[in-house]
């Protein structure tokens, strides 16, 4: 059956693969940003307005997001999936990236609200009609990081740990109403906007200890997450899948 998905920050990157990736399948796909207009626009141009829409939304704003959710609705009648993918104010620049001494705290709950705030306000703003519906699928995107910190990001790691176990606590609570919650957790992407900053000897490490030999590419991501919101799914909840070609191995 094909589905209404929202993937939040999906202008872009590896938000803009998984869009492409779930348009082809056949679902229809609701492409939120935050800045970046024109891109949004270009990825609704290229699936077509039948199957695609743009809308903006800051996730860390929760009146914004019940906007995103209401005009969802509006357009397509319902949602049927969220993704939470929105990835505010960070760069993988292992160059740039601050000592745990030089931090702030603020840089700290920078992620913490891009991170968990954005899931908390997505998931919460579209939970009653997954609940009116007895059936809902909430996929959120972690990373391989907390297991294995090749580079120490150290805010970015730490809320998306946290978002493991806020998907696992939606997953025992709301199971009991056909809403399913699962993390996919990528390794570092070669290569994304975020990335983009990322250097040669970073990735070729990773290459080099994988068991596979190579980076993990976006679209490695968004094939996992196509599956889990496929029916073939429906049977899974509470898991964070790792897809980063066996550098982590659960």
């Amino acid at each position: 059956m094909n589905k209404t998905v929202i993937v939040t920050g999906s202008s872009r990157g590896l938000g803009a693969t998984i869009v492409k990736t779930l348009a082809q399948k056949g679902h229809n796909v609701v492409i939120n940003y935050h800045n970046s207009e024109d891109a949004a626009q270009r990825l609704v141009d290229e699936i077509g307005t039948r199957q695609a829409i743009a809308i903006q939304a800051d996730v860390t704003k929760r009146n914004e997001i019940d906007s995103l959710v209401n005009e969802t609705t509006q357009y397509f009648g319902q949602v049927d999936v969220v993704i939470n993918n929105a990835l505010v104010g960070f760069k993988f620049d292992p160059v740039q990236q601050k000592a745990f001494a030089d931090l702030s705290w603020d840089d700290y709950q920078q992620q913490i609200d891009g991170t968990l705030k954005a899931a908390f306000n997505v998931c919460q703003s579209v939970i009653p009609q997954f609940i009116q519906r007895q059936k809902g699928n909430i996929i959120s995107i972690g990373t391989n990081l907390f297991q294995n910190p090749v580079v120490p990001y150290h805010e970015y790691t730490t809320a998306k740990a946290g978002l493991i176990g806020f998907s696992r606590n939606l997953a025992a609570e709301l199971g009991q109403y056909g809403i399913t919650s699962n993390v996919v957790s990528g390794g570092l992407l070669k290569t994304t906007d975020a990335s983009a900053t990322t250097t040669t000897e970073v990735f070729d490490l990773i290459a080099q200890t994988t068991p596979i030999k190579k980076v993990t590419a976006p679209q490695d991501v968004a094939n996992m997450v196509a599956y889990l919101v496929s029916d073939q799914s429906n049977g899974i909840t509470g898991q964070n899948f790792t897809v980063d070609g066996g550098l982590t191995m659960n």
